[in-house]
Order: C-alpha cells, then structure tokens, then sequence
C-alpha cells in the first residue's frame, strides 16, 4: 500500500470493529481505496477501489489508515442487504461510546446521493435507533415490530415506585409494564453476572414488570414463539392492534 492508500468497505468496518455477516466476516480479501487518479493494478487477496478526492473521511485506527466508520456504513450499501445495514446503523449510534449521532448518519446518507446503494441507506435510515447495546437487540426490534406489534423503546431505564433504579431493559413497553432481555452468553458463564440478574429480574417482577428472556436459540429458530410470547404479555396488559394499522407480514414460523 502507498501512503495515499487506505482501507475501506468490508475491511474497514472489521477494523472498526463494526457487526458484520458471518459469511464475510471471514473473507480474506482486503478492500483497499485511493483517491489516485490511476487505476489500481489487480493484486492477489486485494479489492482496488477508486473515491473522488475529499469525498470520503479517512482516520486513523490502531496505527491504520480506514475510511471513518460513517463514510464505511455508506459504502457497505453496495454489498450487504438492509439488515445487515440496520444491524451496522445501530452499532454507530449505540449506547456506550458511539462512534456518530443519528443526525451524522442523516447527513453522510444526503452526502451519498446519487451513489449506487443510496436507495438501500435510506430505508435503513428509517429503521435505525440511538441506544442499542448489540445486533440481536436490532434483530428481536426488528422481529417485533414487522410482525405489528407496538415498537419498544430501547434500553429504556426503569425505575420503581420510589425512583429507585431496577434495570436498563434492553427493549421496554414501559405503558404496559412489559420488558424483553435479551440473554447472551455472559449471563451464563459469569457466576457474578448470574446471581445478579436473578436479584435484578425478582425485583422487576416485585414491581409488577412482566419480564420476557430472549436468547439466541429463540430468534434463530423459532421466532413465532417470541412473537406470541410478547403479543400475550401485552394483550394481558391492555394493548389491542390497531386494525388501521394492521400489517400484511406473515409471522414466521
């Protein structure tokens, strides 16, 4: 690589360490950019690519040079689907330490029009929420909200009837007492961790929260199943679909 080149796309996004799709997320081929007039030559194990000078942000992360993770999400509109898109969206605006704002991502998608892929960031765009902690929370929103149920709110800070803090629920339906967790490895694994939730969850449950765990098994293989469970808890609580706003999505089974 010259000094005038830098990583980008599928490459720069590992570097960022953004969510990625398993099946490129192991790809050995690197995807490197220059703002050089010249075409790059054809090099084993290297994806050239040309920008327009001053169109990209390229930074520096742990000593190389990447497009910026912003400028990387836009370019990755050309070889991933729109939830892919969403999932990376999500990770920029994050709760701890983000890399942009909703408004950056805003205004990198008005910057990329005309560009091939614009379409498809667009419509992420419109999915996308500041405060999620990781992309299986993406996934059961996602799931929830495409199947007609009320969108939750993420990460939401719940307090009781003294205002005491119980918990950050990963995704709450705070009018009908209703929060979804997702349950990843850790709370299995850390013994520390696991007696804590316990505590955690019978204090929600104390305060009258119907509490819904999730893991990775339900989203992959049985997805009707969540969408029952959290379709009757809210029932219970009062929520009735509103049939102007019914959806056409089929559940998936």
């Amino acid at each position: 690589m010259s000094k005038s080149d830098f990583f980008s796309h599928l490459t720069a996004a590992r570097v960022h360490g953004l969510p990625l799709p398993f099946a490129v997320e192991r790809t050995q081929t690197l995807d490197v950019s220059t703002e050089a007039p010249a075409l790059r030559d054809r090099v084993c194990g290297i994806r050239g690519h040309h920008v327009a000078p001053k169109t990209i942000a390229v930074v520096e992360v742990q000593g190389l040079r990447v497009t910026s993770a912003v400028d990387t999400w836009c370019q990755l509109s050309t070889v991933l689907g729109l939830d892919d898109l969403i999932r990376i969206g999500d990770a920029l605006v994050r709760r701890r330490h983000p890399f942009a704002v909703m408004g950056d991502l805003l205004a990198a998608v008005r910057r990329y029009s005309g560009h091939r892929g614009v379409k498809l960031l667009r419509e992420a765009l419109i999915w996308i929420r500041p405060g999620v902690d990781s992309p299986r929370e993406t996934d059961l929103r996602l799931l929830l909200v495409r199947a007609g149920l009320p969108e939750p709110e993420v990460n939401g800070v719940i307090l009781n009837r003294m205002g005491v803090k119980l918990a950050t629920g990963d995704l709450v339906y705070r009018r009908y007492r209703v929060l979804l967790e997702y349950d990843g490895g850790q709370h299995r694994t850390d013994e520390e961790q696991y007696h804590w939730d316990i505590d955690r969850l019978d204090n929600l449950m104390e305060d009258t929260w119907r509490v819904i765990r999730i893991n990775k098994s339900h989203l992959r293989t049985r997805p009707a199943l969540v969408i029952r469970k959290v379709q009757t808890a809210l029932r219970a609580a009062g929520w009735q679909p509103d049939p102007r706003l019914a959806r056409a999505q089929k559940v998936p089974d």
